[in-house]
């Protein structure tokens, strides 16, 4: 008797999987993009994407956790093995805004369904740890800022948030965002202006 395999994915979970991407890739595109859009889209009928997700609200708010989790693995890995608290958040922001890109559309699109206050929730973990860099580099002399740490962290947060709507809004350049987000980034955290270009250009190579 043939082995049975296991770990393979099972049809329901890759018409799953294959109906995030797709919704991801029609709602970036067309941010009003319906459950019919979207099925086609994928390939299968309406019936299959409602199986899998109740409403558009489920499905976006879907979306949204996975985005979040990218987030949070992109900071982590930023923050691998850096000690220094300006380097630590330069690479940190950097590898967050390389997700967030994928998924800026989806900030607007999030604030319907899971709300700016469950946004904010979620983000909580991301917050409370650039909060802790941001302590250790006021600690050191590194930052200097009237704001206590969690609160400059928030103001980063938002920081980024209201650069990704501008991107969306074509008030700034796609390609020049990520880097004008981590220099803004830096120069709130009491980071002289030419100092934190010079650390952004020298890290982002």
């Amino acid at each position: 008797m043939a082995a049975m395999t296991t770990g393979s994915p099972s049809r329901a979970d890759v018409n799953r999987r294959r109906i995030l991407d797709v919704a991801l890739a029609e709602l970036l595109r067309d941010p009003d993009a319906s459950m019919d859009q979207i099925a086609r889209a994928a390939g299968v009928v309406r019936r299959t994407v409602y199986g899998h997700f109740p409403s558009r609200e489920a499905l976006i708010g879907t979306l949204f956790e996975e985005a979040v989790e990218a987030v949070e693995a992109a900071h982590a890995r930023g923050r691998e093995g850096v000690e220094d608290p300006a380097e630590s958040l330069i690479r940190s922001a950097l590898a967050i805004w390389e997700v967030a890109d994928r998924y800026r559309l989806l900030v607007g699109l999030a604030q319907r369904s899971v709300t700016v206050q469950g946004i904010r929730e979620r983000l909580t973990p991301v917050r409370d740890s650039c909060a802790e860099v941001l302590q250790r580099g006021l600690d050191q002399g590194v930052f200097e800022s009237p704001l206590t740490a969690p609160v400059l962290a928030s103001v980063h947060e938002q920081t980024l948030f209201t650069l990704m709507e501008a991107v969306n809004d074509g008030l700034l350049a796609a390609e020049e965002a990520g880097r004008s987000a981590v220099i803004t980034v830096l120069t709130t955290a009491g980071v002289p202006a030419s100092r934190a270009t010079e650390l952004v250009t020298k890290l982002s190579g």
